[in-house]
């Protein structure tokens, strides 16, 4: 692993656990812009890793320290992510430079990490999460080209088992409000909700509409976890 220290960190709150895992994609034209950007004390933004294209990981900010990575966001009703969680940045153009599928090298190393990290940290399957996933209003990251399905199959995240579809009708958007909070969600924005939810575990349609599929997926999900 290299190492690369960011200034932008601070002291993670007094008896605060690590709970979470957030995983992002930069979002920048190259590794070398999104390098640059992340060890900036200018822009005040940064994360505990970054994983390369070729599976190059580099340690930016120290475990036990505060990255600044998650920004305005929200998980299971905990506002200040950044306190809690683990963050890995994953090099890719986003969907503003030229979205592109993960290579199999990057995949294949952000497992191992993950696994690593999970192991020193009591973070619940649930709790591993994308950018969309804490910040639905505003971010899309890592996005639907993100093989979640596979990380769950090594014991990273959770992933929807067999599932009876049910009737969207029967899903008033109050009570589509709470099923997803119950899992994690904010929901202010149901529709931006649901479009996370979707890229994140139904990435084939992701189009915020409370489909049959989509409220099966989500009581899948609330049945693993109750």
């Amino acid at each position: 692993m290299n190492r690369k220290t960011s200034p932008n960190f601070d002291d993670r709150p007094v008896d605060v656990p690590v709970d979470m895992l957030v995983l992002h994609y930069t979002g920048m034209p190259s590794a070398v812009d999104a390098m640059e950007r992340l060890c900036d004390p200018a822009a005040k933004v940064s994360a505990h890793y970054i994983i390369d294209t070729d599976g190059a990981v580099t340690a930016l900010v120290d475990e036990e320290k505060r990255a600044w990575h998650a920004g305005v966001s929200s998980w299971r009703g905990q506002t200040d992510v950044n306190a809690r969680s683990i963050g890995i940045e994953l090099v890719n153009p986003g969907h503003e430079f030229g979205y592109m599928p993960f290579p199999e090298q990057q995949i294949t190393a952000l497992i191992e990490l993950a696994k690593d990290v999970l192991a020193r940290h009591a973070i619940e399957p649930r709790n591993v999460v994308g950018h969309a996933d804490v910040a639905p209003r505003r971010k899309c990251d890592p996005g639907e080209l993100f093989d979640w399905r596979r990380l769950a199959a090594t014991g990273v995240g959770l992933w929807p088992t067999a599932f009876a579809a049910h009737d969207p009708g029967e899903a008033d958007p109050a009570k589509l409000k709470a099923m997803l909070a119950a899992y994690g969600y904010e929901v202010e924005d149901l529709a931006a909700t649901l479009t996370a939810f979707q890229r994140h575990f139904r990435p084939a349609l992701f189009n915020g509409q409370a489909d049959a599929e989509t409220v099966g997926l989500l009581q899948n999900l609330l049945d693993q976890v109750s």
